[in-house]
């Protein structure tokens, strides 16, 4: 049993490099494996200066553990946004619980469900938990907040989970819909709904200085969408009645 992994309650980060496969073939062999060593160095850096423990890293994947959960959110946001001007971007996951650390290391749902968690996510974007996200709620980093994402479906598990998006001054804060354990794939036109609703909800929540529990976000979005889509309609037989005269006009003449 390895002494240094921290026992208890133990917060979980799990890193990964998006389209790992496409970047290699973009900047060939050696450019790549110059990126993934700093990308490596960054990470590592980060997360001891945090008390992270190295738990295991396979290709381009991390897995650190940290006695507290202030500690793995500053380590996250740190590497986050020093990778954010190179060539690799991470989806990262954090989540807490009680482990059984075992000879072998940690064993448990809780270290399956932060895997889950950091699958979800993009390239550059901060996932977490909501045990953890209740836990940093007024130990935040400067310059960093909590955005809620809502509930979804995560691989595997067969409840909805509650998740949070930490957000970082001076980086990107709007990111494709979560990867969920979906049967189908969404088409683009879904797709691209369910970004414009998420970037809606977030501008909404921005206009209550974040303080959203007196507010129906999703109702007010929701009423949004559904007056935009009655101008459409309203536009449409506008430019029918003006097709239709446009028309007689013609056959008049």
């Amino acid at each position: 049993m390895r002494p240094d992994l921290p026992r208890g309650t133990v917060t979980f980060v799990f890193t990964d490099v998006e389209g790992s496969t496409k970047l290699l073939h973009e900047l060939g062999a050696e450019a790549y494996a110059e990126a993934l060593a700093e990308h490596r160095r960054v990470i590592r850096e980060a997360c001891v200066a945090e008390g992270g423990v190295e738990v295991d890293t396979q290709g381009d994947a991390f897995f650190f553990a940290f006695p507290t959960a202030p500690g793995a959110l500053a380590a996250a946001a740190a590497f986050t946004e020093a990778l954010a001007s190179g060539p690799i971007q991470v989806r990262v996951g954090v989540h807490t619980g009680t482990p059984l650390l075992a000879e072998e290391g940690y064993v448990g749902d809780d270290v399956h469900f932060a895997a889950r968690v950091a699958s979800a996510g993009h390239g550059g974007q901060v996932l977490l938990s909501a045990t953890t996200a209740a836990l940093v709620t007024g130990a935040l980093p400067d310059g960093v907040r909590q955005v809620e994402l809502g509930a979804v479906r995560l691989k595997d598990m067969d409840d909805l989970e509650r998740v949070v998006q930490l957000e970082i001054d001076g980086l990107p804060a709007s990111f494709p819909p979560l990867r969920t354990d979906r049967d189908e794939p969404l088409d683009l036109g879904e797709r691209l709904s369910r970004q414009i609703e998420a970037d809606v909800e977030r501008r909404l929540a921005r206009m209550f200085g974040g303080e959203t529990g007196d507010v129906d976000v999703k109702g007010t979005t929701k009423l949004a969408f559904l007056g935009m889509g009655l101008l459409f309609l309203v536009l449409v037989f506008v430019a029918a009645a003006v097709a239709l005269v446009v028309l007689l006009v013609k056959l008049v003449a």
